[in-house]
This record gives structure tokens, sequence and C-alpha cells, in this order.
């Protein structure tokens, strides 16, 4: 490589680099919670109540503690006797009234009451997990059933989940300006109105919960592994309300993450388990959920009702969009709670459309079912669902093209920066363009004669489009530590988390290009609270946002530093030293030297003077840039067999706005995996309690999850235009394709069957909903 030659323009910001980490993890290198197995560590299993609700009258444990192998039972007494906290909730929510929402104690293990199939009664701790499983049969457990609520609409009126909290009212959220918003119906040429259910989901990342805890009781200091979306927030969570310890005897490992999805974002009862376990016991103890446990433990998503209305003049314009609904926040708060249904819901309602008026009045309401919280997107596409189906739905009423109305109030790349009726300013953005080239990409033009070739073949074909744009996740803070190692590699280290998403290649290309490391040297980490010195966190489409912030900040006091050294080894004013990637030069001559060189020198260097550091390393708490706004427009095109029901989905077509991309190969995977758990919703997903709060869809054997043959090959493209609120121009990415596909594939299932006269389905759209639908429009023919 040339001297003049600061990095290898192959890994720059721009290029589709290939995963670093994938070799190893398809070869087998990966290492999960599950495989972390510490020396004399016991196996602990959590018995989890078969039912919905009930009060704990008697927990026999004696059998159970004798049985063979078994080291100690614990129940919820034995935690609240210890002082052990319950699982908290970080979200600053308020309702109509300026109340905080309702946080009932969550304990980690049920204590006179059990709320929902799947809470945990007692931890069996054992040598072996078998027998941790059979001395479990044996504890003896009463519980007086009590009545069960498992409808969100219904549960004001039902029997009360906590003494303290009437109605089952977690939070009467209200935002926007109703009288505004009631004006704007009042004068309204015409008037949309849906009632649409966003259906519950099971979050089911491929790896299941687990947690390894070890607890030094010299230095009484704990050590979890476990998955996390960011190792120092466990932490957090964990020392602070749940132990009540200081932060530093508390070390989290978070090796590889099999999904998250927003589920890992929170401390749950199995990880707290295993910490109290190993502290009584003096040794590691370790925890694993089986698939159909965490369909009862690990939190749900989605899960709301609402009564969704669009105002709009004579000519089409949009006036004012108003929502009442129900959310179900389940048998306790989560760590986010009710955000995605309220807050979230709210702020991401507007989208791309010019709206003058808004109000969300949603009531979060505890129901006997499993909690729930985010799942990918969280409210993002919830909103972008409501939205869609309004238009849609407006259009057909006002016999307006569908394309035409949504072009008509899409904001103008002219109108940016566009400030919200909720606040929220839009820096960026060509709606109509991303719209435009989604139309011409999907051969828009062409779907009648295509539409004609279904029908000649008995099948309805149908297209949906649904715009898109979505607020990434708030300022917060990150950290970028770059060490510059003996061995000639260089670590960076963040304290957000990879749970799948490929964070190592990205960011090792902004630092590459930023200081002109060589790609290849460049070891990254963000497992270890013992190695993270500042917050920070993925979650909310923020990672490569948040953590290229902070590696342009850090980056840029290791040029500083790298100055001043340079100065005192090339002997020169420190004002004359320049900086070009990967190498320091003294202005106007020849004399260089490389930043890998120098980190290596200082290792040499002694008795320097004062101001000038040893070494180049650097590491910043970066405040994070504000929001962004990725958008966009997904084409769905799909053919229902109207004898079964069955969807094909033949052609996806999607434009997106994500500003600059460090790597379009990996924004292009998180697209496509983004599209599959929309779909997933949208078509197959079906989450059912039965009027006891059985999961009925317990295992599965009977959720139904999407797979390779339920997509086409999707058509991807980008239209960017740069965010102008970070330094990279950066949009957030990871939960962009959930957002576009459950919007645009519920609109291409109805606009097929609106052939056929039927206007309406709630999602999931499966082959027995659609049949039924179909022969219910026949019988009213």
């Amino acid at each position: 490589m040339p001297d003049d030659i600061g990095f290898d323009a192959r890994f720059a910001v721009g290029q589709p680099v290939l995963r670093s980490e994938d070799p190893r993890l398809l070869t087998g290198g990966g290492r999960y919670t599950d495989d972390v197995s510490l020396p004399g560590q016991a196996h602990a299993y959590l018995l989890r109540s078969t039912l919905a609700h009930g009060r704990i009258t008697r927990i026999d444990t004696a059998r159970a503690a004798k049985s063979p192998g078994v080291l100690a039972v614990y129940t919820g007494k034995d935690l609240a006797a210890d002082g052990i906290g319950g699982l908290p909730n970080v979200m600053p929510l308020k309702g109509r009234d300026g109340n905080p929402l309702k946080v009932p104690i969550h304990p980690a293990i049920a204590i006179d009451r059990v709320r929902h199939v799947g809470d945990p009664l007692a931890l069996v701790v054992a040598q072996t997990l078998a027998q941790a499983k059979d001395a479990a049969e044996l504890i003896d457990v009463e519980i007086e059933a009590l009545p069960v609520v498992t409808d969100m609409t219904r549960a004001a009126g039902a029997p009360i989940l906590f003494d303290e909290i009437p109605n089952n009212l977690c939070l009467d959220f209200l935002e926007g300006d109703p009288a505004a918003t009631d004006a704007a119906f009042a004068k309204a040429a015409h008037v949309t109105r849906l009632r649409l259910e966003n259906n519950r989901v099971v979050a089911n990342a491929m790896e299941p919960r687990a947690a390894v805890a070890a607890f030094d009781k010299e230095q009484q200091k704990f050590t979890i592994y476990s998955h996390s979306q960011g190792a120092f927030g466990l932490r957090g969570a964990l020392a602070g309300a749940i132990f009540k310890l200081p932060p530093d005897k508390v070390r989290v490992i978070s090796g590889d993450v099999g999904g998250s999805f927003g589920t890992r974002g929170q401390a749950y009862d199995g990880t707290v388990a295993a910490m109290f376990a190993a502290r009584k016991l003096g040794r590691p103890v370790k925890w694993c959920a089986e698939r159909q446990e965490c369909f009862v433990s690990d939190q749900q998503g989605r899960a709301s009702l609402v009564d969704a209305e669009l105002a709009l003049d004579k000519d089409g314009n949009f006036l004012a969009i108003r929502l009442t609904g129900w959310g179900d926040t389940g048998a306790y708060v989560t760590a986010m709670g009710p955000a995605p249904f309220t807050a979230v819901l709210s702020r991401n309602l507007p989208s791309v459309y010019r709206t003058r008026a808004m109000a969300v009045a949603m009531k979060a309401m505890f129901t006997n079912t499993v909690p729930t919280g985010p799942y990918r997107g969280a409210g993002r596409p919830e909103s972008k669902y409501v939205m869609e189906r309004l238009v849609d739905q407006a259009a057909r009423e006002m016999g307006i093209d569908r394309i035409e109305l949504r072009r008509r109030n899409l904001v103008g790349k002219d109108e940016m920066p566009y400030k919200t009726p909720n606040g929220p300013v839009y820096d960026s953005g060509d709606f109509v363009g991303c719209l435009d080239e989604a139309v011409r990409r999907s051969d828009w033009a062409g779907f009648p004669a295509r539409r004609r070739d279904s029908e000649s073949r008995g099948k309805l074909r149908g297209i949906g489009v649904a715009c898109y744009l979505e607020h990434t996740a708030p300022p917060g803070k990150e950290l970028a530590d770059v060490r510059f190692n003996a061995d000639g590699t260089v670590t960076l280290i963040c304290a957000g988390k990879d749970f799948g998403m490929g964070h190592a290649t990205p960011f090792s290309q902004v630092l590459s290009q930023a200081l002109g490391i060589p790609f290849e040297a460049i070891r990254f980490d963000q497992s270890d609270t013992d190695q993270i010195r500042a917050p920070g966190g993925s979650g909310g489409s923020r990672s490569a946002i948040a953590s290229s912030g902070a590696i342009l900040q850090a980056s840029g006091v290791v040029i500083e530093n790298g100055k001043k050294l340079a100065s005192h080894v090339l002997e020169a004013a420190v004002e004359d030293i320049e900086f070009q990637p990967g190498r320091f030069r003294v202005a106007g001559t020849d004399r260089t030297i490389g930043i890998m060189e120098l980190a290596a020198k200082a290792r040499t260097l002694a008795n320097l003077p004062a101001g000038v550091p040893n070494k180049l390393d650097a590491w910043v708490s970066h405040d994070t840039s504000p929001s962004t706004f990725p958008n966009g427009a997904h084409i769905c095109e799909v053919e229902v067999d109207p004898d079964t029901g069955e969807t094909a989905i033949l052609r996806y077509t999607v434009v997106d706005d994500f500003g600059t991309m460090i790597n379009p190969m990996i924004v292009e995977g998180q697209v496509h995996g983004g599209i599959a758990q929309g779909v997933g919703q949208a078509l197959l997903e079906r989450t059912v309690y039965d009027d006891n709060g059985q999961l009925l869809t317990g295992s599965l054997m009977d959720y139904c999850l999407p797979r390779a043959d339920n997509l086409p090959s999707i058509a991807f493209a980008t239209r960017p235009v740069p965010a102008k609120t970070n330094p990279l121009g950066l949009k957030g990415c990871g939960e962009a394709g959930t957002a576009g596909s459950l919007g645009a594939t519920p609109l291409a299932v109805l606009d097929a069957l609106a052939t056929r006269g039927v206007t309406h389905l709630d999602t999931p759209f499966t082959p027995e909903r659609i049949w039924q639908a179909l022969q219910d429009a026949k019988a009213r023919r």
C-alpha cells in the first residue's frame, strides 16, 4: 500500500463489505449463553403456573428438596426476604391526568398470586437439569383459582389483577390536540372510519432465554452471562432496582445473541433467579428456557385494537387523524411497558403525510396474559398499518385512485424541514420520489394484465402499496472506546449490542475510514461491562447512528493525541502536524509516521514532556444525534386461491431512503428480515388465548412462523437523501422492513378479495379467515 494512501477504499463507508463475523458463526464458532458452562455449576429449573389467575395458598417444597441431586428449592418469599426487587419499568409515560403509568411490583418469582400462565412459582436447583425437572414435579402447589380476563376491551369491568389498580387500567394515554382534531372532523367533507386489530405476536427469537450466574463471595460481586440489547443496560437493571448493589458489583458478559427484536431489552425472571441461587449456594447456577417455556414467559408484542378515523376535505386532502382504542399490557408492566401502543404509536402516526391535526387516546389494560413489550418496530409498524388501511379505505370510498390520494397528501421535499402536528420535525426526505420509483419498479401499470392472467386460472390477484416513515430512537448516550494493542491490532468497544444486525463490520468501516486503520486489524467488542466504561445500547434503529457518532468523536480524540505524540517523535510543533487517514505529517515536508507505527512507538517512549500522551487510545461517552426519519414505499403483489384461502406473494418491491448507508449489503439484509416479520404477522402468526387464559398457540406446532417459501425474491432499491442531523447522514434501517410490509401485505390481499366483495379483515389473513370471508361475501350477494 503506498505511503500516501491512508486506508483501503474497499472498506470505506458505503461499500458492501462481507460481515466479518459470519465465518465464525457459520462454522460453529458462535458462543451463545447456553454454550457457557462454568466449573462446578448447578442447574436451575423454574416451575411455572398452569393457571392464568389465582391466589397461592400453599407451596410445599419439602419432598422436592429431598429429591436426588437437589441443592435447594426457592420461592418468591425467599427472594423477597433477601430484599430482591421486582423487574423494573423504565418508561416515563404519563396519562392524560399527568400522573405516571401504574407499575405494580413484578416479582421474578410470584409471591402470593399468579397472574398469567407461565408465572414462575418456584426455582429448583440441582446437580443436573434432569434432577431439577424431576424434583419440580414433587412440589405441592395449591392455588385458589380466580376469575380470568383475556380481552383488553372488557378488562375494565373484569376481575382485578392488582387490588391497588382500579379497573385494570395501567395508563390512560392522550396525545395530540383533541380540540383542533374535533374541529377538523366537524368541517370534513368525508370521514373514513375503521376498527382495526393489531394481532398479538410471539417473538420467537432463535436463541431461547438463558443465564449463567456466579457470585464471588470475597469481592461480593456477581458475574452473569446472558443475552441482552446492551450489557451496560442489563447491568443497570440488575444492580439497581433488583439487587440494589453498586454497579461495579455486577459484571454482565453478553456474548453472541441469537435474536431479540426488542425482547432482550430487559431483565427476566430466570436471570434474577439464577443470580439469587448462585449467591445463596456459593456456586455457579445455569438456567436455560425451553421453546415452549418461552411462549409463556418471553414478553409478547403488538396486541392493540383501535377505532381509527381519517378526516378529508372534498379534494381528498387529509385534515386530521383520530385514534381511540386499547392496548394489552398483559399481566405485568415490562421494561418499556405500553410504550409501543401509546407514545410510539402516536409519534409515528402522521408518517409521510401532510396532516394538520391529530389526537390519540389509548387505554393500556392489564389482562391475564403474557406481558407485552417492544417487538421489532415497537409501535412503528402498528402506526403504518393503521394509517395505510385508512388511506386505502378513503380512496375506495371517495373514488380516488389510491396512488393519487397518497401523492396528493405526501409532504414534499421542498417543505423540509417539516413539523408534524405532534411536534417532531422531519429534516430531510423525498417521499414523492420514493413512491414514484416504487410504482415504476413494481410495474404497477402492468398489474391489470397480470390480474386478468390470474383470473383466467381461477385465482384472485391483488396489489398493495404502503408508504412509511418511522422515528428512530431519541437522543441518548453511546460509548466508543479505541485501544491500540501491542500485537498490532486495534480494539473498538461500543456499548450497543449486536443481536444479529452485524455491528462489527460497519462500525469497523467507520473507524477504518476515520483513522486509516487497516480494516483487518480491528477487533470489535461490546460484550463485557468490565470493559464498557459508559452507557449505551441497541434498540429503536439507533445503533449505526449512535455508534458512528461516538466512533467519529473518539477518532477525533485519537487524532489529537496522535498530533501531540507525532510532534514529539517528528520534532515539530503540534500546530505543524497534519493528519490524513493513516498518517501524520509535518506540513510542507515528507516527514511522516503511520498511525500504527506511532502507536507502537509510543510504547517505547519514556519521560515524555508534559501534555504529550503516552498512547493514542481514546474513549468517549457520546451524546447521540436526534431521531432520524427513514422512509420509503413498499409494494406487494399477491395471488389468492379462493377455494382454499391460501395466499402467495408473487412480487415484492421496496424503495427506501436510509440516507447514507455504511454497508448497503447489511442494510438490504436487515430489510429482508424485517419484511419477513411483517409478512408473518400479516398472514400467518396468530396468538390465541381461551377464556381461561390458556395459550392455545403455545408451540411451533400451533403457531406459524414465516418460512423461505412464503416470500419471493425482494426487489430492493434505495433513493437516499442524507439526514442533516448526524455526521454521516445516516437514517436507521433495522425496523423499517417491518413497518412497510405490515402495511403493504394486508392491502394487497384486500385488493384481491375486493373483487369478491370482501373489504375488511383483521390480521392475520390466514387461509381459514380468507376462505370464511369469501363464503360470507358470497352469501350476501
